[in-house]
Parts: structure tokens; C-alpha cells; sequence
């Protein structure tokens, strides 16, 4: 693939950048990532994501948009009040570079269609808000052989972090969180709410580790969980060990199909 002349002005910065120049571009041109969840999370993710030059974007949604979701999902607008998410994100990636293409999946991720949506890209990146489809997106990962970039969210602090399971010696989520916890012990942001620039810096940061798989830049966050704490201003990174007794990539797995977790 070759650069044509808007494409050599827009990604001009990229350009300069001896670590990117043209070859890199041109990788970010041909990449494929799913991003699950037009909200919080998914907004700057796509936002960016489109803006660097990411070839093929697959958008995972369902929902319409509410008036609640626009102190944080800046992708939508008070025009887009009771339209599908999708379709919002859709016309504000495109407006941002048409020079992109852009999939819609207007559906719920379920145990019958995520190995399906997963297999059609080379990067998942999760900006759901609840653990059934985080540990769906896992599964689905670790059997597919892809990259998950996950993300959450939860009043004035954030976590991210890559999850490349299916290369030896990585953990998965399900080795950071083995079992579902209590809906009670996390409640979702709709409970305890969210400072809504927080969802800016970890799906930025999404956005961020997505770019550097795509190009092998610097080094990656497989591994390990970034903490973030807005109120303190302060990040803070914690080592994921590979749990040998996992479930899922352990030495004795016990779940061998992707499944709804109960």
C-alpha cells in the first residue's frame, strides 16, 4: 500500500516520527480492531483510533444514546438523543476521516456471536461496563490468538491493560480476576458514578496501547495493570502473574468453549 497525497498531509506528524514514518502508517492503514462499546471508553478510543489512521473500525454497540451519556461519551451530541450509539459514533468517526472504513455491529455481545465479531479483526479493545462481556471478550481472545486491550472505569479512577494470554508465559483477565465479583462489591458507573474526563484518559490510553501493538512501539502493558486515581493524580503500575491454576490458561484448563459466565 502507498501513501496517496491527502493521506501524506493528514498523517503528516506520524510521518516525522522515526519510529512510525511511512511503513508505519501504512501498518496502521491495513489494522483491523474491534472496539466493544460506543460509550465512556469507546469514544475517545474511536475518536483517536480513526484520527491516526486505523484502516478497519468495528463498532460493537447496541444501546441509544441518553442524555446521561453525554457528560463523558463525547462522540455523541445533544442531536443524537435517542439514536443507536452505533450509528452516532459512526457519523462523527466519518466526519473525522472518511478515508476509513467503518463496520457496524448493532447487537449485543453474546457467547453465540463474540467468536464471530472477534474473528474478524486483529485487536480487541474492550470499553464494555460489565464483567460478563469482559470476560466474554477474554475467552474469545485467548482462543482466537488476538491482542484484547481492556479498559474500566469506576467514579474518580481507571485501569487498563493488555491481555495477551495466547503467547507464553502472558496472563488473561480471567488471572487477574478469577470469578465474577458480587454485583454489590462493584457497582457499574450508572451506580456510583463517573468523573467524566476520567473516561478520557483511559480510553486515550486504550487508544494509545492499540497504536503501539499495531507499529511494535516501546513496551507493551501485557503483563501488567496501569492504575489510574484522578483524585491524587497519580499512576500507579502493578504486576499480573500467570495463575497456573486459571481456568482458561492455566496447565489444567476447565473451560475449553467460550461460555456465559454465570
Amino acid at each position: 500500500m502507498e501513501l496517496n497525497d491527502e493521506q501524506f498531509h493528514r498523517y503528516a506528524r506520524h510521518l516525522i516520527l522515526d519510529e512510525v514514518g511511512e511503513e508505519g502508517q501504512e501498518k496502521l492503514l491495513g489494522a483491523r480492531v474491534l472496539v466493544v462499546g460506543a460509550g465512556g471508553l469507546g469514544a475517545p478510543l474511536l475518536m483517536y483510533l480513526a484520527a491516526a489512521g486505523v484502516g478497519t473500525l468495528g463498532i460493537v454497540d447496541y444501546d441509544e444514546v441518553e442524555l446521561s451519556n453525554l457528560q463523558r461519551q463525547i462522540i455523541h451530541g445533544t442531536a443524537d438523543l435517542g439514536r443507536l450509539k452505533v450509528d452516532s459514533a459512526i457519523d462523527t468517526v466519518a466526519a473525522l476521516n472518511p478515508g476509513i472504513k467503518i463496520i457496524a455491529h448493532r447487537e449485543k455481545l453474546t457467547q453465540d456471536n463474540v467468536a464471530a465479531l472477534v474473528a474478524g479483526y486483529d485487536i480487541v479493545a474492550d470499553g464494555s461496563d460489565n464483567f460478563d462481556c469482559r470476560y466474554l471478550l477474554n475467552d474469545a481472545c485467548y482462543f482466537a490468538g488476538k491482542i484484547l486491550v481492556s479498559g474500566a472505569l469506576l467514579r474518580f479512577e481507571g485501569q487498563i491493560s493488555v491481555f495477551k494470554a495466547h503467547q507464553p508465559g502472558n496472563p488473561c483477565y480471567r488471572c487477574l480476576f478469577p470469578e465474577k465479583p458480587p454485583a454489590d462489591l462493584i457497582p457499574r458507573c450508572s451506580q456510583a458514578g463517573i468523573l467524566g474526563a476520567v473516561a478520557g484518559v483511559i480510553g486515550t490510553l486504550q487508544a494509545t496501547e492499540i497504536l503501539k501493538e499495531i507499529l511494535g512501539l516501546g513496551d507493551s502493558l501485557a503483563g501488567r495493570l496501569m492504575l489510574y486515581d484522578a483524585l491524587s493524580s497519580r499512576f500507579q503500575t502493578v504486576k499480573i502473574a500467570k495463575d497456573p491454576d486459571c481456568p482458561l490458561c492455566g496447565t489444567a484448563p476447565s473451560i475449553t468453549e467460550i461460555r456465559q459466565v454465570a
